[in-house]
């Protein structure tokens, strides 16, 4: 792969995890963000916040300035007493509006900058590598929090229990026969 496609394949990635927090977050009701389980202290608007928050100081000026911004209260990211739906949505849709901004920006050139995050010096491609990896984690905890809260109306973000056959089916269908290529 090379490196524009790479940076490509990188902005997916990053708009498929978005999509599938939102995905998950329609369909719990508001009040929900803000409720926990037993005596995890987490919850959907505390990751929605400390996501906004982390991609707000990492993305914001990401080639000229140290990845953790002085002005982050990365602790005062998860807790949400006095936060409402819409601020906390705010904060996640700011932080996202920075990222994608950035990323859409990013040039095969960068790749090979030093950046820093906590004084720590790193190429461009491993700090987006790791805050990637860093989303994909807390997108899968939004994924089984908003699964709990939505309970048996949950719409599945994927092929669903017991379909498995017929969609490889349809895929063989449309791709030839991949399945005895690859498999």
């Amino acid at each position: 792969m090379n490196a524009q496609a790479w940076l490509e394949e990188v902005l997916a990635q990053f708009r498929s995890r978005k999509q599938q927090c939102e995905r998950s977050l329609a369909q719990v009701a508001d009040e929900q963000l803000f409720e926990t389980v037993g005596d995890i202290p987490l919850c959907l608007a505390a990751q929605m916040k400390h996501l906004g928050g982390n991609h707000r100081s990492r993305w914001r000026d990401f080639l000229t300035s140290d990845g953790e911004k002085r002005d982050r209260d990365r602790d005062g990211e998860f807790i949400v007493e006095g936060e409402t739906p819409a601020s906390i949505r705010a904060v996640w849709n700011e932080g996202w509006r920075i990222t994608f901004e950035t990323l859409e920006s990013l040039t095969i050139d960068d790749l090979d900058k030093t950046i820093t995050i906590r004084g720590e010096p790193q190429s461009v491609a491993t700090a987006v590598t790791r805050n990637l990896t860093h989303l994909a984690y807390h997108t899968g905890q939004i994924v089984s929090l908003a699964r709990h809260f939505a309970g048996d109306d949950w719409q599945t973000l994927s092929i669903r229990r017991g379909e498995s056959e017929a969609h490889n089916q349809k895929m063989r269908e449309r791709y030839g026969d991949w399945w005895n290529k690859t498999g």
